[in-house]
């Protein structure tokens, strides 16, 4: 959801979106946003057997974290648009991918405990994002930022939501 956002945002610095553009950000952004939860899961797969007894706990905290900060993030998106410039380059757009992927990292670790094909995973988010960054930047030149809180918002619960839910399950309190 922050790729996305960031995208709308740079869409909103565009004149005219060209293919080009949306193909460099979805690069950029789907790219980092697939390295990032492989770096994290390769960190957390290292100690994982050190911390088996609470990983519910660290992916219930983690999701709930990143949710959290989505959220509250929504409700400062128009100061980061003020500040986004409509370049293209590596230097505008590597601070930005990375920026944006720190979430993506804790993910990965969360994906450490859970029995997942990291493969198959890294290349779903990647490629979603990928596609809605470059959405998003034809979205933000479009429409402006109408949509972009309400969507943050209800990315940050739906994470929180499955943090719970990991954590429920753990603990035997849901019924199925």
């Amino acid at each position: 959801m922050d790729a996305f956002a960031v995208a709308i945002g740079k869409g909103l610095t565009v004149k005219h979106v060209t293919a080009g553009q949306r193909a460099t950000v979805g690069l950029w952004f789907g790219g980092f946003q697939a390295l990032f939860p492989l770096l994290g899961y390769f960190a957390a797969s290292t100690f994982s057997k050190y911390v088996t007894a609470v990983d519910h706990w660290i992916i219930f905290v983690l999701l709930a974290f990143i949710g959290g900060n989505m959220i509250h993030e929504a409700f400062e998106e128009d100061e980061e648009n003020a500040r986004e410039t409509a370049a293209f380059d590596w230097r505008h757009m590597l601070p930005l991918a990375v920026a944006t992927s720190i979430d993506a990292f804790a993910v990965g670790v969360s994906f450490a405990f859970l029995p997942i094909n990291i493969v198959l995973a890294i290349i779903i988010i990647g490629v979603t994002t990928g596609l809605f960054s470059a959405a998003g930047l034809s979205i933000g030149n479009v429409f402006g930022s109408r949509w972009q809180m309400p969507a943050q918002i209800a990315g940050g619960v739906v994470l929180i939501l499955i943090g719970l839910k990991v954590l429920l399950e753990h603990l035997g309190l849901l019924p199925w």
